[in-house]
């Protein structure tokens, strides 16, 4: 879902006209005659709207390695918590008497390999005897390192530096290898994902500007956020359901502002070259498609079809059917019928836009 959103500098537009500051009554159909009016054409500049999903550029799930009782929580939800500090212990007892019986076993077999060695070097033993005194000790240490991973695994460390979630389980709980404890979430940098309609990413990729996309994040309170955005990734393939292909923004965060989870609307801005800008009530409807009355030089109103490039607040871009000498009907569509010959009042295009509720920016 998109919308589309003008930005018009009023004082700009109408300063050659009527002067930023002065009044304009409201322009209004006077008796017996009708008002006209002309395309506007004029650079503009539109910004379209995406709903978007913000996430983190870093969120998993942190999960226990070996079955316990929780011990101790060092940590609180919701706080921030750096590289490789301990979050979590599992009652460790088990694993610090397995790890001190393979320590046993290994010292065990270190000095049966040496006595062999020892044997073996007065060719008292044979060489395979030391070989499989050799292989016995190799085991050993290899026990008994799996044993440090063991009970390595009761501490719980956070592997990179984030903000954390609630607690899953609570201080005394049984856990069972693979339960989930709490999640982590890096904020520094944030991505935002939009699905954008397949025309408009034809028209992106074959634009001339092949430079990274910048965009803006509007937020859930309406107001902008602080940095702009990079488009740096577009995803491969297209929902074939939507004719939607998903962009990625990222957005730096230094002041933890957004948070994984959040939504909001990115906004693109897009450059209108030479848009021909007539008001939307001079339009009307027949079978979805879209006309406006057009005043010929003899003064009767026919029926014209138009194209519609983009839709704004009172406004729309006419990309085909309007040329700007053209005079159309601004008002009292439903009183004339196809050729019918009026008197009318020519209004300019600029003072018409000042009687539209615009949002000026």
């Amino acid at each position: 879902m998109k919308k589309t959103f003008m930005l018009i500098s009023l004082c700009t537009l109408l300063y050659s006209v009527t002067g930023c500051h002065s009044e304009n009554k409201p322009i209004t159909e006077t008796e017996g005659r009708f008002l006209v009016t002309s395309p506007l054409k004029k650079d503009t500049v539109i910004i379209k709207e995406y709903v978007s999903q913000i996430r983190s550029i870093q969120h998993i799930e942190l999960r226990a390695l070996e079955k316990g009782y929780l011990e101790k929580i060092f940590v609180d939800e919701g706080q921030y918590v750096q590289k490789g500090q301990l979050m979590f212990q599992i009652m460790p007892a088990m694993y610090k008497a397995e790890l001190e019986k393979a320590v046993a076993e290994t010292n065990f077999a270190e000095i049966e390999y040496k006595n062999t060695k020892a044997l073996a070097d007065s060719n008292i033993v044979s060489k395979n005897e030391l070989a499989l005194a050799k292989a016995k000790f190799d085991k050993a240490r290899a026990e008994q390192s799996l044993a440090e991973v063991h009970l390595g695994f009761t501490q719980i460390k956070a592997p990179f530096s984030g903000i954390m979630d609630h607690f899953e389980v609570r201080l005394g709980s049984l856990v069972d290898e693979g339960d989930l404890l709490t999640t982590l979430s890096d904020n520094r940098q944030m991505w935002v994902y939009f699905n954008v309609p397949e025309a408009e990413y034809l028209n992106y990729k074959s634009s001339n500007d092949h430079s990274m996309l910048k965009v803006s994040l509007l937020m859930a309170n309406n107001k902008l956020f602080d940095y702009p955005g990079i488009v740096q990734t577009i995803e491969a393939d297209f929902n074939n359901e939507t004719g939607n292909i998903a962009f990625r923004a990222t957005f730096p965060n230094p002041k933890g502002l957004l948070r994984h989870g959040e939504t909001g609307n990115i906004q693109v801005t897009v450059p209108i070259n030479d848009a021909l800008l007539i008001p939307q009530k001079a339009t009307f409807e027949v079978l979805d498609k879209n006309y406006v009355f057009v005043v010929d030089k003899e003064h009767k109103v026919r029926s014209r079809l138009i194209t519609i490039a983009e839709e704004m607040p009172h406004l729309y871009a006419i990309s085909n059917g309007l040329a700007p000498d053209d005079k159309i009907l601004l008002e009292g569509l439903r009183k004339v019928k196809e050729n019918q010959k009026i008197e009318f009042e020519f209004v300019k295009p600029e003072l018409v836009l000042t009687d539209l509720d615009l949002y000026a920016e």
